[in-house]
């Protein structure tokens, strides 16, 4: 449950402002733009990569797709959108596909892409890379990957497709190649009238630290849409840019049509 906004806000206190100087506007309370709620903007911290503050104040992470009423109507693959919220139903980042009409309907679910992350200053503060890859379990010398990027440009981690004959399986890289978690999904990855949880662990497997759910949507979206809905969990206190690099797999899941 959520306590309420203060939980993810930040308390402010009076200053006295010299006559004459300009008053900064206040970064801490919601911003709504366009009839969006948009998460509060935490002030800079050191040894974070700009952008990555919101992830400091959240164990929990909402990404709803955009639906598309040509791709709905037509099935031509659009490229993907998404909102990233809290559990406060605030807007954290927004993330858009960049990819060619070319690639994406000739390649489907295997394409690589470029999704871009958005603060809601309208900065890209990750960049993610996928490269064209295999998805099969009969060819473990090309499985998925991607490349976490914050800022754009600069890696802070990965994510590694892992051979399995049953189980999707990946491994959370850092920046230097580094096993920090693991991800195992159930045999069965078909969302059919429930959800379809993906445990986050321990590098030894021998703990749970966090989550990522697809969530049922319900028959007439999962039947004629690709939209989907996941939440991500993972411990407050991890470091963010480990957090960035869980909504990477997240995306990497969701773009494997799990």
């Amino acid at each position: 449950g959520v306590a309420g906004a203060g939980s993810y806000g930040f308390q402010v206190q009076a200053m006295g402002v010299p006559a004459g100087l300009a008053v900064p506007p206040i970064q801490n309370q919601p911003i709504a733009k366009e009839g969006t709620i948009w998460m509060p903007v935490p002030p800079p911290l050191p040894n974070c990569p700009p952008g990555l503050e919101y992830l400091t104040q959240i164990d929990q992470i909402l990404i709803h797709q955009q639906m598309e009423l040509l791709e709905i109507l037509t099935g031509f693959e659009a490229q993907n959108k998404y909102e990233i919220k809290n559990t406060l139903g605030q807007r954290v980042y927004f993330a858009a596909e960049d990819t060619d009409c070319c690639t994406r309907n000739c390649c489907g679910p295997s394409r690589p892409f470029t999704l871009r992350i958005i603060d809601n200053l309208g900065h890209e503060v990750i960049t993610l890379q996928r490269p064209l890859r295999c998805s099969s379990c009969c060819f473990p010398c090309c499985l998925q990957e991607l490349e976490v990027q914050a800022p754009p440009g600069t890696p802070v981690g990965y994510v590694v497709q892992d051979w399995h004959a049953c189980l999707p399986k990946f491994t959370i890289q850092d920046e230097r190649k580094m096993d920090i978690l693991k991800i195992t999904g159930p045999c069965v990855v078909c969302s059919c009238c429930g959800d379809v949880h993906f445990e986050v662990k321990s590098v030894d497997e021998t703990s749970t630290v966090g989550r990522i759910s697809k969530q049922w949507t319900g028959f007439l979206k999962e039947a004629f849409t690709d939209a989907d809905n996941f939440g991500i969990t993972f411990p407050m206190d991890l470091d963010v840019k480990m957090k960035a690099v869980m909504i990477g797999a997240c995306f990497l899941i969701v773009s494997l049509s799990f």
